[in-house]
Order: C-alpha cells, then structure tokens, then sequence
C-alpha cells in the first residue's frame, strides 16, 4: 500500500461558527484507492498557506510512503529541516496527515481505529460543551450588549438548558480579556464577575452538573491563585490553563495552591511539552487537541505518560469534526479518559460535513463502529463553503490592557 495523493480543502465555518472560522481538511489517497482524512488546527499562518505546507510535507515525506509506517513517517516530519522540537505548525500538519494514516489503516483491517489502538474500553464517552450563545446569534457578540459571555444570569440560564439536554459539565470562560502580553492581573471586577458566575450556574445547575472554568492563560501566578481562591467554594470540576504555556513550572505554582483541579494543553504539542508538565506537577488534567498535538499516537502515548502519574485526559475541540472524530477513536481506548469536547450536540454544520453525523446521545458520544476514524466528509458541503476570508482562525487582542 502507497500514498498516492494528496487534496486540501479550506472551509469556511458559516454563522453562528461554532468551532471557528474555518477549518482545514486533508485528504489523502492510496495507490489502491482508499482515501483517508485528517484535520489541521493551526491558527498561526493563513489557513491556504497552512493547506500548501500540508501539500508540501506530503510531497516531501509522505508520497509513495506506506501509510503504515507512522513512526517513521512522524520522526522524518518532526525533524526536517533540523529541527527536533516541538513547531506548532508544523505539528499542526503533521498531525492532519498522521490522521488521515490512520483512517487509511482502519479501512484497510476494516475496523475503527480505536480497535487498533488498544481496544474499545468505553461504550460511551462523556461530553461536554461550552456555553455559546443561544440560537443562531454569532459566536463573537457585542460586548456591550449583555450576552452569556458577559452576564452571569443568561449563561445561568443556556447552562440549565444544556444540562436538561442531558450534559453533565458546562464550561464557560467569564474571567476577562486576554492579550498578546499576559500574564496580567485580574482586575476586581473580574474577579467579581467570574465568583458570580459559577455562584450563578451552580444556584441553576445544582449538583446535576460539573462546572468547568476555562480562561485562556491569561494571568500571573498570584493573579491565577486569586481567581482560584474567589472561585474555588463553587468545586468546578477544573480551572483551564491559569497561566501562559511556556513554563509549566510556573502552572505548577498555581496547582499547588488550589484544590481545583487544573487542566491544561490546547496549545502544546508533542509528548515532550506534556512530559514538562506531569514532571512538574503542573495540571492533572491534559487537553491534548489532536489536530495540533502530533496525531492520534502522539496523544496515546502522552495518554499513557498521564496514567502513570494518575493524570486523566479530556481532548480539547475548537475546530471541525475532523478531529473530533479523532478525539472520540483516542478516547474510546484510553483508561484514564475523563471527559470529551463536544460543539454542543455535534449538530449544526459540523453535522452538515458528514455523511453520517457523530452519534451524541443524552450527554454521551457513542463511539462508531464504522472502520477508519468512523466519518467521512460530505464533498458537496465542503466544495460548496470555501473560505474567502483574511482573519485567522483564533485571535488574541494586541493593546495591552489598560
């Protein structure tokens, strides 16, 4: 079996976007005809200059390679160009192309690529989503207008209503801006808000619901430790990447000062980042996103880094179904899983761009039993959304806060 060719797609997220503005889907075929996909979630180049680094690498690297040999495929990748460390670009495409591998491989046995993996241990995956805004509202409201990023009552009442959908964790994210400069400190209005929030999710939800507070590490470590005292009375199942990423020995401060469990990981790839933050004591807790981490193995083994530390995993999701699928085959074998990502009930357009859309039944995702990653893209959907746009897929402010 030979990787023959390669196709790239970039597809634009129409309103309300959940999961960003666009995504970047790859395709891969073999020499005998089978066709795999992958998902690159990389938001720091254009997204058509991210699809011609994808077109490049497999030109360079995967072409006429057997798509089995994914070791030996990822250790060419990660060390081109002299490199040898973790490039969150390039990771972004590799783990795109390491995907669609494995969705070639799982067609070829004809069995899901979580079989291949170790095996099936759970029938049923726990989910959660974050509290968009209801409706079709677009996911980047007025600030000024109160929304449910902005105003505690409301997302008390879209959290009630995602829990009566059947979730059993709610996450949200109240603490304030973020910049390019942080870590800064949260103002007391911030911290006000943020306490309010999880009092008034909590009042709503009661003990029917895990409450996860996400911010975007924004904050010093004494700012993290105050936020974490105003907000700890309220038991949120996590506290979401406190502080910057670069030194998870600074994280580890903030973990060690708390009883809220602290998660981390969307912006990390590579075991070797996640090995600073177990070694450190940093997060119990990894985030890994396959679309950014390395691929599918990649995140199994820094699954198995976890376990040994007694560390669970919950793969992030800000992107397309792509990876999310990916997400669920890591998930479904892994022992120390915790809990999964969900863009509300994977309905909308992420359900749109599948044939067959992901299975969420009353808070749980139901593993697949279709070979491969258990998807395939509807091509007339995609073709028919290109993205046009200049923006990237996430961005930070760039003025510091005043």
């Amino acid at each position: 079996m030979k990787l023959q060719s390669i196709e790239t797609h970039v597809v634009g997220n129409p309103p309300p976007s959940r999961g960003g503005r666009y995504f970047v889907f790859v395709q891969l075929q073999t020499a005998c005809g089978i066709t795999g996909v992958g998902e690159i979630y990389n938001a720091t180049f254009s997204p058509h200059v991210v699809a011609d680094m994808a077109r490049d690498v497999f030109t360079r690297i995967f072409a006429d390679q057997d798509p089995h040999h994914i070791e030996r495929l990822w250790r060419i990748t990660y060390g081109a160009g002299y490199t040898l460390r973790p490039d969150v670009t390039v990771m972004g495409v590799l783990s795109a192309l390491e995907m669609a591998c494995w969705d070639i491989i799982g067609k070829a046995a004809d069995k899901p690529v979580y079989q291949l993996l170790g095996g099936k241990i759970h029938e049923r995956l726990r989910s959660y989503t974050y509290l968009y805004p209801p409706g079709d509202d677009y996911v980047y409201p007025d600030p000024d207008t109160p929304n449910v990023y902005n105003d505690p009552d409301i997302a008390a009442q879209v959290a009630l209503h995602w829990v009566d959908e059947g979730f059993t964790a709610i996450k949200f994210d109240p603490a304030g801006p973020y910049t390019v400069y942080d870590g800064h400190q949260p103002s007391l209005e911030d911290l006000e808000r943020s306490e309010l929030f999880c009092r008034r999710i909590r009042e709503a939800v009661g003990t029917r619901a895990d409450l996860l507070f996400g911010t975007h590490g924004q904050f010093t470590v004494s700012g993290a430790k105050r936020m974490a005292r105003r907000i700890e009375a309220y038991d949120p199942l996590w506290f979401e990447e406190p502080v910057p990423p670069e030194m998870p020995e600074q994280m580890a401060e903030v973990a060690r000062a708390t009883s809220i469990p602290i998660s981390t990981g969307e912006r990390l790839c590579t075991k070797y980042e996640f090995a600073r933050v177990l070694e450190c004591g940093a997060a119990s807790i990894l985030q890994m996103d396959l679309g950014r981490v390395g691929g599918l193995l990649e995140a199994k083994k820094i699954a198995a880094m976890a376990e040994t530390r007694y560390a669970q995993i919950a793969p992030h999701l800000y992107c397309g179904p792509v990876v999310g699928a990916a997400n669920i085959q890591l998930a479904t074998c892994t022992p120390n899983f915790l809990i999964l990502e969900s863009i509300q009930k994977w309905d909308g357009f992420h359900a749109d761009l599948l044939n067959k859309p992901i299975q969420w039944e009353d808070g749980y995702v139901i593993p697949p039993t279709q070979p491969g990653l258990g998807i395939e893209l509807n091509q007339a959907v995609v073709r028919a959304n290109p993205y046009t746009g200049d923006t990237l897929h996430l961005t930070m402010d760039t003025e510091p806060l005043r």
